[in-house]
C-alpha cells in the first residue's frame, strides 16, 4: 500500500488531512496485521485437518473425525452412566471390522 502523499503546501487544514490519512493507514495496517495474528491459529488447524486425512490415505478424513468425536459425545455425554462404559467398549469392539471394511474399499482404484 502507498502511503498519502503530503501536501507541499503550508495550509494547515491541507496539513491535518494529510495526518488524518496517514492516521486511517496506520490504522487500517494495525487492523490487518492484529487480524492475520487472530486467524493464524485456525488457518494452522485447517492445515491439520487436511494433512492429518491425507497422511492417513483416507478421503473425508476430516469428516470421519467428526462423526467419531459426535458419536463419542452422544455416548459418553450428559446421562451416560458409568455401565455405559462397558456397553461403549463393546460396540467400538464389534464396529471395528465394518469400520476397516469400509476404509479398505475406499482405498481400493
Amino acid at each position: 500500500m502507498s502511503l498519502p502523499q503530503l501536501p507541499d503546501t503550508r495550509n494547515p487544514r491541507e496539513l491535518r488531512k494529510a495526518l488524518l490519512r496517514l492516521r486511517m493507514e496506520m490504522h487500517r495496517q494495525q487492523i490487518r496485521h492484529e487480524s492475520t495474528q487472530l486467524l493464524e491459529p485456525v488457518r494452522r488447524l485447517r492445515g491439520m485437518g487436511s494433512s492429518f486425512g491425507e497422511g492417513l490415505g483416507i478421503k473425508h478424513g476430516s469428516l470421519w473425525g467428526l462423526g467419531a468425536i459426535v458419536a463419542l459425545g452422544f455416548l459418553t455425554g450428559k446421562g451416560a452412566r458409568s455401565g455405559n462404559l462397558a456397553r461403549l467398549v463393546r460396540l467400538g469392539t464389534s464396529l471395528v471390522p465394518l469400520i476397516r471394511l469400509l476404509l479398505g474399499s475406499g482405498r481400493r482404484p
